[in-house]
């Protein structure tokens, strides 16, 4: 049987996380044996308490403490992780059914690391043609919305996520994939929240992301990208 982890970063996740574990209980195959890995990142909700709750008849899920940062927690849910693909997801992101099969299906025939294409829970002209460009395997369609599968043997040669990015880290990895030319596109819809986008405004919310993908493909570091997006976008 195939074993795959699937790895959740939280950080104060109470509103959707268990919405996210009964979902993947339910719309898993069943054919492969799956571990989650639940990686807190100090959350100050009640995300911790509910996941306990929750996990107390799921013996396959375990929470873990982790510092704070989306690479750190990522890096430290692979350390716990015992399958052979890793299989990284937002807290607020719903992934097709059977995504388990699609995923094991891609890694037998050779494409070691991947996606799937994404539709956002939202109306908006733009975040539907934004969507609608995730199905094509170009690397600026890519994004961690999309959820990432990639075999640990793979994940450990590259190094896991860099872990000076406190953004913009799911990128980086992406990056490496595409040089080696191990990246897929499954061609299934993964469902993810738009709650960042209602909450700053939709273009004003893409005006930012624009500058911050600007500023790294001019040379900027992972402190000023850092700086920029805590001043316009977590603020």
């Amino acid at each position: 049987m195939n074993k795959i982890s699937i790895i959740i970063p939280i950080l104060n996740e109470e509103k959707t996380i268990v919405s996210v574990l009964e979902y993947l209980d339910q719309n898993c195959s069943k054919k492969n044996n799956i571990e989650i890995i639940i990686v807190d990142g100090g959350s100050t909700d009640a995300s911790v308490s509910k996941i306990e709750n929750f996990i107390k008849n799921h013996p396959n899920i375990v929470l873990i403490p982790s510092e704070r940062g989306r690479a750190k927690q990522m890096n430290q849910g692979r350390l716990h992780a015992s399958g052979a693909v890793l299989y990284f997801l937002h807290a607020d992101s719903y992934p097709p059914k059977n995504f388990d099969q699609y995923i094991i299906e891609k890694v037998k025939k050779g494409n070691l690391a991947g996606c799937f294409k994404m539709k956002f829970s939202h109306s908006h002209w733009w975040l539907k043609l934004a969507s609608w460009f995730t199905q094509f395997n170009w690397s600026a369609c890519r994004g961690g919305d999309q959820s990432q599968y990639i075999t640990a043997t793979l994940f450990d040669e590259i190094g896991g996520f860099n872990e000076e990015f406190i953004i913009y880290e799911d990128q980086i990895l992406i990056k490496e994939l595409y040089k080696r030319n191990q990246f897929t596109v499954i061609q299934k819809w993964i469902y993810t929240s738009a709650r960042l986008y209602d909450r700053k405004g939709i273009w004003t919310l893409q005006y930012h992301f624009w500058i911050i993908y600007m500023k790294k493909w001019l040379g900027a570091d992972a402190a000023t990208l850092y700086r920029y997006y805590s001043k316009y976008i977590a603020s």
